[in-house]
């Protein structure tokens, strides 16, 4: 059989092939035709080149993935993969050789490689490594360690918990799975959304992969074969959302140069070397910088190690961020903290990332074929042993009536003081000693919910979120015994906010308000709690939830942390104070004593600042969609007006405090039906064609605002037949017609 290219209604492809090898080209030549720009940004972002057609808004990225080391991590895993497992290595192969057939087509179709001038380049077999590693090195949160040090400092220990919660940085999800005796089918359904930054393509790729071994529907991520997250089989489906774990270490590094090197102060008190050199960013419009690559036994130095005379920082204004700040205090020795400081002694501080598979050398890849044959619960169990990251919570139900709900990663075994703060690397009882056994779950009532809550994954992590969007979604599926898959669009617009409580309260209680805030208050009060798009009752809301977090943010107590020190600046988000206060809001408002803030003060600050300037609109008017475009001047336009919140079940993340608009919410929408693979459903944000101005670019959209889902069509005499095969061939044609054109002259 020769590779079958079919597709439905909205261009979603369905491929057929010989073999898994020949499917797996086929995946990554459909994928390079459909998203070659979005292919050729996370490759460079994974290589830490994305400035050299992007400019210096990205090249405080790239100085972080080389300085993390992730393409040589990446490197090093496929080179591992190779050794252990080679018909994986070689499937990945098929895939990033498809890729290459595929992205002259594509490339030529999208208007973003003329617009910056980038040619596309030639995939090599780590890359879909690399790209898998760039998307989640951010998952596990470590620069809540940054966060929790400077909140330690200024305000003390009790601050951790005021604090502790999942933000706009945080990439999260809902999931839940209804055994069969909850469904009218009597089989069982799985459901949910993944939140994730939401991109333009999207982060998700619907996709269907049949040959003779298996026949697989769900959501890939573009530039890694195979697909790992949602999926159906047709006898087993699975889901999984962020575990919320802990399985990242920032280490607090000794460091001196020396006439032949650097040195790294051990935990037995000897100086060892640390490996070192110099790499070059090129950056569109602007010259290039050097920057000095460092790496101690613990891991890459990410940041705080001043440069090297004769590199060249990036500086602010090119994207950067200087390497000096203020050291954090050291918890356990008393001398000193991480950020770049010089010591008397001519040694500096630095702060070195130690994460798993630069230690294992293993990225989960080997999970992925496993996936894809696997044909009942105890296969998919089976596969996801060998997952690595993100460490995920999965759901999975087969057609024989078996269910999953179980921990999948790897977590290192190590000290509280790794897992919640900075490690001193040069005191002994910070190394890791082993790994964690991964944590089951069990239904209750035929019913398991998945919302990075506190559940199986407790013992892994350290900030989880809030149980609302978990609590919520219980409830909801509590009103009434049995389900379909029709009925989970329900469930996933519900925009109830239970969040909003401590905050209401609050403003229950305050009397001597000026008529207009009475009013105001007495509204609020009245008010359904629901963030609906329409609702002017939940932008006013808003706006005095916006107005408290302002004014606790102005609070003198939160004063030394209105600047965050000299982090990198990929790294500052996790240390924003608003931000902070807006998503801890509930934390702060309900607790016994907050530093001396007249906490009544400010809600009454708030309100009578609101209800003297009124908005009169909708929640929709200033909670609209602001997708991330990797675009050198990308334009960030009014989007579509949103429902939901970041409690709500719709979790669609505003940031109270600085604006209501959404980055962050629903990259997809999932229901798998285990009775009828047909009447399984699925949406994206925007569609399955990542060119602008193509049929099926956008045409998901207006589903995904409402709600509604588009059916999972499996019946091949539905579809429609493509011919990728001349569109490769005439793109190959053109471009040897002008390479001679060119010779030529």
């Amino acid at each position: 059989m020769t590779i079958e290219t079919y597709r439905d209604a909205w261009g979603i492809p369905h491929l057929r092939a010989a073999d898994a090898r020949e499917l797996a080209r086929a995946q990554g030549r459909v994928t390079a035709h459909d998203r070659a720009w979005q292919l050729e940004v996370e490759r460079h972002r994974a290589q830490g080149t994305s400035a050299s057609f992007l400019g210096a808004p990205a090249v405080a990225w790239d100085v972080f993935a080389r300085r993390a080391r992730l393409a040589d991590t990446a490197r090093r895993c496929f080179e591992a993969l190779e050794r252990r497992d080679p018909e994986t290595a070689q499937w990945v192969r098929a895939y990033v050789a498809g890729v290459n057939e595929g992205l002259p087509a594509g490339a030529a179709r999208t208007p973003e490689f003329t617009r910056t001038g980038l040619v596309p380049g030639t995939w090599e077999p780590w890359h879909p490594l690399g790209v898998w590693l760039a998307t989640h090195i951010l998952f596990a949160g470590f620069p809540a360690k940054l966060w929790r040090e400077e909140a330690i400092r200024h305000l003390g220990e009790e601050a951790v918990p005021l604090f502790a919660t999942d933000g706009p940085t945080t990439a999260g999800s809902n999931g839940w799975l209804l055994a069969g005796s909850r469904t009218a089918t009597g089989h069982a359904l799985l459901a949910g959304d993944p939140h994730r930054f939401i991109e333009a393509p999207g982060v998700y790729q619907q996709i269907r992969l049949a040959c003779p071994e298996f026949d697989v529907v769900g959501l890939a991520v573009p530039g890694v074969p195979g697909i790992a997250h949602f999926a159906h089989t047709g006898t087993v489906a699975w889901s999984i959302t962020n575990a919320m774990a802990d399985y990242q270490d920032l280490y607090r590094e000794r460091l001196r140069r020396t006439e032949t090197g650097v040195e790294a102060l051990a935990p037995d008190g000897t100086w060892t070397p640390a490996a070192h050199h110099t790499e070059t960013i090129e950056i569109s419009g602007s010259p290039p910088v050097r920057i000095e690559v460092l790496e101690t036994p613990r891991g890459p130095v990410i940041a705080g190690w001043p440069e090297h005379p004769q590199t060249s920082p990036p500086s602010a204004a090119d994207g950067g961020r200087p390497p000096q700040g203020p050291p954090a205090p050291d918890h356990e020795s008393g001398t000193g903290g991480a950020g770049g400081k010089a010591r008397a002694d001519g040694e500096a501080e630095a702060l070195a990332l130690r994460y798993p598979p630069r230690v294992t050398h293993d990225l989960g890849f080997s999970a992925l074929l496993p996936l894809l044959r696997a044909r009942h619960v105890t296969d998919v169990d089976r596969a996801f042993d060998a997952w690595a990251e993100p460490v995920n919570v999965v759901h999975a139900a087969d057609t024989a009536g078996g269910v999953l709900y179980r921990v999948a990663g790897r977590v290192p075994v190590r000290s509280r003081t790794n897992r919640t703060r900075l490690a001193p690397a040069w005191l002994p009882g910070h190394d890791w000693q082993g790994w964690h056994e991964m944590p089951y779950g069990d239904l209750t009532d035929g019913v398991a919910v998945m919302a990075n809550q506190r559940g199986p994954a407790t013992p892994l992590g350290v900030e989880f979120a809030p149980s609302h969007r978990a609590d919520r979604i219980r409830a909801l599926l509590g009103e009434r015994r049995t389900w379909s898959a029709a009925d989970m669009a329900a469930i996933h617009t519900d925009t109830h906010l239970a969040s909003a409580t401590p905050l209401l309260d609050r403003l229950a209680a305050l009397d001597d308000l000026t008529p207009p805030a009475a009013g105001l208050r007495d509204r609020l009060l009245a008010w359904d709690r629901r963030m609906d798009a329409g609702s002017t009752d939940a932008a006013a809301y808003a706006a005095v939830r916006s107005a408290v977090v302002r004014h606790l943010a102005a609070h003198p107590a939160f004063t030394a942390l209105t600047e965050p020190p000299a982090h990198p600046e990929v790294l500052l988000p996790w240390l924003a104070l608003t931000p902070r206060i807006a998503f801890a809001l509930e934390h702060l408002l309900r607790a016994e004593e907050l530093y001396g803030v007249d906490r009544p003060a400010a809600v009454r600050a708030a309100v009578e600042e609101v209800a003297a300037d009124l908005p009169t609109g909708t929640w929709g008017d200033t909670h609209r969609l602001t997708p991330w475009e990797a675009l050198p001047e990308p334009s960030y336009d009014d989007g579509p007006a949103l429902s939901g919140d970041h409690d709500c079940v719709l979790c669609t993340s505003a940031v109270p405090g600085l604006t209501d608009r959404s980055a962050r919410g629903p990259a997809a929408r999932y229901v798998w039906d285990l009775a009828r693979r047909d009447d399984s459903r699925w949406v994206v944000p925007f569609g399955a064609d990542g060119v602008p101005g193509a049929p099926h670019h956008t045409d998901q959209l207006p589903l995904w605002l409402e709600g509604d889902l588009t059916p999972v069509v499996t019946d091949w005499d539905r579809l429609e037949r493509v011919d990728l095969t001349n569109l490769v061939e005439e793109t190959e044609e053109t471009e040897e017609t002008k390479e001679m054109e060119e010779n030529d002259v």
